[in-house]
């Protein structure tokens, strides 16, 4: 009885102090630097879940971006010859980049290029990636991607069936 009497006083202070429900606390105030989840009927949208998923390591967000029929492809100079794999693949490097990964932050600079109607788009656009394996190790990366959206009818999420990726690590 005397430890119901405590949690009701606990209870009685909280309400009466003025204090915001402890278990549900206020959100933080956001200050445009937190990356939300968009609307990926709009090509904004597909880049803000993009930037989401890595910022959150979120490999569920990260999958709803990707069609079945997606490629990844980038040009091995080494080799002089365009190295390509698709959706499994890039889903098994993502989730090995997400958890090898302290933390990640994807800035999204300007479209350079954005081409398509309400179907198809082609999006070229840079980025920075920042990749903290930990404290000391952090890579830097900064490019453009080439990336070719397409949806079967307007009222459809844009997915992303190419990501043709033109990196330079620094």
């Amino acid at each position: 009885m005397k430890f119901l009497a405590t949690i009701l006083t606990v209870f009685v202070v909280i309400l009466t102090s003025g204090c915001t429900n402890p278990f549900a606390p206020a959100l933080g105030k956001d200050d445009g630097s937190a990356p939300v989840i968009g609307d990926q009927r709009t090509v904004e949208g597909v880049f803000q879940n993009f930037r989401f998923a890595y910022v959150f390591k979120d490999t569920l967000t990260y999958g709803k971006l990707l069609d079945r029929q997606f490629a990844f492809v980038y040009r091995n100079y080494d080799k002089s010859v365009d190295v390509t794999w698709g959706r499994d693949e890039d889903m098994l490097g993502t989730f090995g980049l997400f958890n090898a990964s302290q933390q990640l932050d994807l800035v999204w600079n300007d479209v350079i290029v954005a081409e398509g109607d309400s179907l198809t788009q082609a999006i070229s656009r840079g980025f920075n990636l920042t990749i903290t394996l930990t404290p000391t190790d952090v890579i830097r990366a900064q490019g453009r991607v080439n990336l070719r959206l397409q949806r079967t009818k307007s009222t459809d999420i844009w997915k992303i069936t190419q990501w043709r990726d033109e990196s330079n690590y620094f």
